[in-house]
């Protein structure tokens, strides 16, 4: 029988494996199921393409995107691969002669989307045939802790009934521990070896700028960049299409590409990107994912992403051959408050909350003042030894201080509030600050209340959230984000250890004064003030008319310092009657709920 290593060299070209590929290959070859988690550009699909070359059948490949499938097929028969993809995509013709070659045994691989994997009648059809492998990719996609959570993907956990005895590989480029243990359980594989490579890009330079000026920003980034490829990511298909035609106007070869554009128009640009025929790509997210091209130079996320496994699975997709790449993402208040409010339109409180968390730690890392580097490995399981070198805080490092005594405070606190409380009541604790909450839990009596007036609200939170970042704290999803002491921490609270952190840098506001900064606000009320604001101009429009009708911004200030947490307690505030407490209260309070967890 020809080698593995034969096949890797005539079928694909490659003269060697890279790191775990040649063992997850042996152990899918030899009937075992396995759990892949290997960053973008590490070869996962080799892990899969190969072995389906060498198994007795079919191999199938469930995969999210069809972008994904036609780029990853078109490779496959270029090198020579009888492979096909069975998606909503194709017309009838197209579908029927996948099919036909499917049931004449003429396919090695074939890549299904999920809705059309679980149909009854294809499974059926499926389960009369030798089939050889099941490859799930962007598995996770099946796990409701995951980023990208689809219903239609956590029903494949049903597959392993259907083939029993098939050896299943599930892959990835972003999960967090939660995340691995999910996809384990949907997918029924807690036999599976699993394989974890190292996460760490140490090519990409990762930098965070403040957003001002967005639009000069980027034209002042591309102008170091030449002519190199490069994708620019934007929430909005508005928003792309703006920033495409502002580049185009200024002789930079960029085109849009985003879901609202016909099927045809999508596929040219995408070509076009692929052959060098266009530099840059304005895009919403629906881009990128499975597109092979190794020499993306540059990622910038114009708007800030909904959560860190997106940011690195996209800012990934730069420097794929290992060369030098930049990650630029501009980061604004604004648009905090806007993710704010619609994450709160969603009606599944649960999944509200896992991305609430997600949100915040997104949050997190763009305020970090610590390297860049280790917040993104961390909250990806991932420690790093020392700082990287290669992002904005380590080239140009904040001023350091000995935080020894601040962080034992912040230690002792969480421990003394039972390791139940989340990030701004326990630096609510530290301030002495006099609300419902912590009289509700008797904390104003604790030993730690009040001990930290030497820091403000602000320099607090950036001083726990180094720590998170530092690995003497966890914040545990699962509940409700509430801080946890890692057996790091306690060489700190027994004054075994110096801790130094990054001293916290409070930006003062440039643009002229607000309402805001008139009645003094700290960082997290501001924050909640901009968030309140927006719901507040949506609920305008949606009701047409002007936003002070809604609430005057002397209500919402007092809203963001109060935080009301019930009807009750939303009637208390000035501005706030009856009527507009039943309009409105309930979108008002579900912005607030959300703020308490950050």
């Amino acid at each position: 029988m020809t080698s593995i290593r034969e096949t890797l060299q005539r079928v694909f070209g490659l003269q060697s494996f890279r790191p775990f590929q040649e063992e997850i290959i042996g152990q899918v070859l030899n009937g075992g199921d396995a759990f892949v988690l290997m960053p973008t550009g590490g070869g996962k699909s080799l892990c899969y393409q190969l072995p389906a070359l060498h198994c007795e059948g079919l191999a199938i490949v469930v995969s999210p995107l069809i972008s994904l499938m036609k780029d990853q097929v078109d490779a496959l028969l270029a090198n020579g691969v009888n492979a096909a993809m069975y998606n909503s995509n194709l017309d009838a013709g197209t579908a029927r002669n996948v099919l036909e070659s499917l049931h004449k045994g003429e396919l090695d691989l074939l890549y299904v989307a999920p809705e059309r994997m679980m149909r009854p009648g294809f499974i059926h059809s499926l389960e009369s045939m030798p089939i050889g492998l099941i490859a799930i990719d962007e598995a996770h996609c099946v796990s409701q802790w995951g980023h990208d959570f689809r219903p239609e993907y956590a029903a494949l956990g049903a597959l392993r009934e259907h083939f029993p005895g098939t050896p299943f590989i599930a892959l990835t480029a972003t999960a967090d521990p939660q995340t691995r243990e999910d996809i384990v359980n949907v997918l029924g594989l807690h036999k599976a070896r699993r394989f974890i490579t190292s996460f760490d890009r140490p090519n990409i330079r990762y930098t965070v700028l403040e957003k001002h000026q967005p639009q000069a920003q980027l034209l002042r980034f591309l102008q170091t960049q030449g002519q190199e490829s490069g994708i620019v990511y934007a929430l909005s298909r508005k928003r792309v299409e703006e920033i495409a035609g502002h580049l185009a106007d200024r002789g930079f070869t960029a085109a849009a590409y985003h879901a609202g554009l016909p099927a045809q128009q999508r596929k040219d640009v995408q070509e076009r990107f692929l052959r060098d025929d266009i530099s840059i790509v304005v895009a919403t997210v629906a881009f990128g994912m499975g597109i092979d091209k190794p020499n993306v130079r540059f990622v910038v996320h114009y708007d800030l992403p909904r959560h860190l496994e997106g940011y690195y699975q996209e800012t990934g997709r730069s420097g794929r051959d290992g060369l030098p790449a930049e990650a630029l993402l501009l980061f604004g208040t604004q648009d905090v408050a806007t993710a704010r409010y619609h994450l709160d339109q969603g009606s599944n409180e649960s999944q509200k909350r896992i991305e609430s968390h997600k949100l915040n730690a997104m949050v997190g890392f763009a305020e970090s003042l610590t390297c860049r580097r280790r917040v993104l490995l961390g909250y990806l399981g991932e420690s790093l030894k020392k700082d990287c070198g290669n992002c904005d805080v380590c080239l140009d490092p904040p001023e350091r201080f000995d935080a020894t005594e601040a962080a034992r405070k912040v230690l002792s606190c969480v421990y003394r509030v039972g390791q139940s409380f989340g990030i701004k009541h326990v630096v609510d604790v530290l301030r002495g600050a006099d609300n419902e909450r912590i009289n509700k839990f008797g904390h104003s009596h604790l030993s730690t209340y009040g001990i930290g007036m030497e820091y403000s609200h602000a320099e607090w939170m950036s001083i726990a959230r180094q720590l998170i970042h530092r690995g003497y704290l966890v914040q545990d999803i699962a509940a409700y984000s509430v801080l946890k002491l890692t057996p790091q921490a306690l060489s700190v609270l027994r004054n075994a250890e110096k801790v130094e952190l990054a001293r916290p840098r409070i930006h003062e506001k440039t643009q002229k004064k607000t309402v805001a900064a008139a009645m003094d606000l700290d960082i997290d009320d501001l924050r909640l003030f901009e968030s309140l604001r927006e719901l507040r101009r949506q609920l305008a429009l949606e009701n047409g008319v002007p936003p002070y009708v809604i609430f005057g911004d002397a209500t919402l200030v007092e809203m963001s310092r109060v935080r009301p947490r019930n009807e009750n307690e939303f009637l208390g505030i000035n501005g706030v009657g009856q009527v507009k407490l039943e309009r409105h209260g309930s979108a008002f309070l579900k912005v607030i709920s959300s703020d308490l967890s950050y």
